[in-house]
Formats: structure tokens, C-alpha cells, sequence
């Protein structure tokens, strides 16, 4: 998985910051109280997500605090969606979310709602903020979008429900859950979904 990251992040993205030699992208964040989803597809890392609570330290107020023009929220049932990513092999179309990227977006939902968790923060691109409610979000932006390495994004906050879940599963074409394992917050360091 932090391979999978390095591979995004770094060398397709271009955050030459945080490049390391041994080609994983690990960062602060990565501790005991992180939350790790994983994607796999014929028993490889396919896609991941990485959920960081807002009452611990976490990217929006520790790295990019500037991109908020309203308060950012610091409760412990708002969470930060971060290192959102999909193998290349995996994406299907430039414009689509594809198979993989919505079992990483139901993945979070059911966690969340599972976890007592029903807003979380990602710093995306514009554009998701329209798709978020397609899916059923209710999306608030945090800021105005800015540039970050090569995007252009906006901290967003999204509340979601069962009813969000729902339509993420239409979405899908499937209605059976996409967590396979689902612990205490304790346990959750890494939370594999179903292929």
C-alpha cells in the first residue's frame, strides 16, 4: 500500500517532497491511530485510502491549514479522507470513478457509519464536489480551490447517511458490503475491502 501511494503520489503526481529511496510514501500520519483501507484484485493492492481523525493531528490543519476559510472542524466524529488512490491498471476511463475508486468510497461510507462517523474532510478537485452529490453526499466546501504540487483542490467537508450508501451501492451494481474486516478503531489500522 505505501508502495501504491509512492507510485501516485510521487512519481505520478510529482510531490517530489516527499519521494524516498526505498520507493514507500510514508509520512507523520501513518501512527498507530490511522486507519488504513485497502483495495485488493487478484490478491494485489489495487486501491487505498487513509482516514485521520480530526481531533488528532492530521493534513488539513497540520500541513495545509492555509486552504481553509472557514473553521476547520476538530471533533472526534469528523475524519480526514487522505492518499485516495487507484493502481493504474485499475482505472477505468479518465472521467469515471471506475470499479475499484466507488468500492473505496463505500468502503469509507460503511466504515464511518459503522464507527459512529458521519462527516469526513477531503481535499479534492473541484469537480468532486458536484460529484459527492451525485453519490449522495452533502458536500461544504472549506475553502476556495488552490493549488497543491499539480492539482487544483478544495478542502471539502461531506456528510453522509445510509441513504448515501445506498446509492453508492446502485451505483456499484452490488449491495453487499465491501468491508471485510471491521474492528475496534484500535484494531482498524487496516481495513481490507472485498474484491
Amino acid at each position: 500500500m505505501f508502495a501504491l501511494r509512492h507510485k501516485v503520489f510521487v512519481e505520478e503526481l510529482g510531490w517530489e517532497e516527499i519521494r524516498r529511496p526505498d520507493g514507500r510514501e510514508i509520512d507523520q500520519f501513518d501512527d498507530d491511530y490511522a486507519v488504513h483501507h485497502v483495495a485488493f484484485r487478484d490478491g494485489r493492492v489495487s486501491g487505498y485510502q487513509r482516514m485521520l481523525s480530526m481531533a488528532r493531528p492530521n493534513l488539513l490543519r497540520n500541513v495545509y491549514p492555509e486552504l481553509c476559510e472557514l473553521e476547520i472542524p476538530s471533533s472526534p466524529d469528523v475524519w480526514e479522507l487522505t492518499r485516495y488512490a487507484v493502481a493504474p491498471e485499475y482505472r477505468e476511463g479518465k472521467r469515471s470513478v471506475g470499479s475499484v475508486g466507488t468500492e473505496l468510497i463505500a468502503g469509507f461510507v460503511e466504515w464511518g457509519l459503522a464507527s459512529g462517523v458521519n462527516k469526513v474532510i477531503i481535499e479534492f478537485e473541484p469537480m468532486w464536489v458536484f460529484r459527492a452529490m451525485g453519490l449522495g453526499f452533502l458536500p461544504r466546501p472549506l475553502g476556495l480551490p488552490a493549488e497543491v504540487g499539480q492539482q487544483t483542490i478544495v478542502p471539502t467537508e461531506v456528510t453522509f447517511s445510509e441513504r448515501t450508501l445506498l446509492k453508492i451501492r446502485e451505483t456499484m451494481g452490488r449491495h453487499d458490503p465491501v468491508v471485510c474486516f471491521m474492528g475496534t478503531l484500535a484494531e482498524q489500522r487496516r481495513v481490507r475491502l472485498a474484491s
